[in-house]
């Protein structure tokens, strides 16, 4: 077994162990209930006015952990289970999408330069994996298909490193927003700044994960 493919298979168990506790941490705080009562909707809402910001919108989405927001057209999309729900765990992930909208409205450099990484990640990403194929089978006849395939899965590597401080900053500002708002008190808040570290923790493992591949793509280019 070379050294790339025990890197991915480490990076993978070590995904794996993340998404377990997040689910855990998650689950065990969405029992645990705010003191202030709010709704994760409330809650987006007041702090985007704390903010002075008047032109995002919070709706509401279906599915699990599938809470984002939307610069395009400055919405913040929360769960069901975010949107109505007034625990530790929804009060977390509100304050955390808003935090994004409010790195958009300040002008936060990581997220200036990741919507400029967007549309070239999105071509990368979706043919990235095909060309390298592509360029293992015809290494020998044609060695700069297989380094096109590298130079596009590096941009998805990089795209994965510009995200992270990105989300740990959302979590920051989420966490700053509910300690000075009084919206949580001091146990409930080390509660959320739980569940926002391991979610945080899945971003680093992605970027692991696009590390490690693009670790055994070259060094599959050495042996060859």
């Amino acid at each position: 077994m070379t050294s790339g493919w025990l890197l991915i298979i480490v990076v993978f168990v070590l995904g794996l162990i993340v998404q377990t506790k997040l689910d855990s941490v998650f689950k065990k705080y969405e029992n645990e209930y705010s003191p202030g009562g709010l709704t994760g909707k409330e809650i987006a809402e007041k702090m985007l006015r704390d903010h002075g910001i008047h032109d995002v919108t919070v709706t509401c989405i279906e599915g699990r952990l599938t809470d984002h927001y939307n610069p395009t057209d400055k919405t913040i999309n929360l769960s069901k289970g975010v949107y109505s729900g007034r625990s530790i765990s929804a009060s977390a992930v509100a304050a955390h999408e808003t935090g994004h909208a409010v790195q958009h409205a300040v002008g936060y450099a990581p997220v200036k330069l990741r919507s400029a990484l967007v549309p070239m990640v999105n071509i990368s990403s979706s043919l990235s994996q095909i060309v390298i194929i592509l360029g293992i089978l015809t290494i020998n006849v044609f060695p700069a298909l297989f380094w096109l395939g590298i130079a596009m899965f590096a941009m998805v590597l990089l795209f994965s490193l510009v995200t992270l401080p990105v989300e740990y900053n959302a979590s920051q500002r989420a966490l700053v927003w509910l300690e000075n708002s009084h919206t949580l008190g001091s146990v409930e808040l080390d509660h959320a700044k739980e569940a926002l570290t391991w979610a945080a923790r899945t971003y680093l493992v992605a970027a692991l994960s696009a590390l490690a591949t693009l670790v055994y793509y070259l060094g599959f280019a050495r042996r060859s």
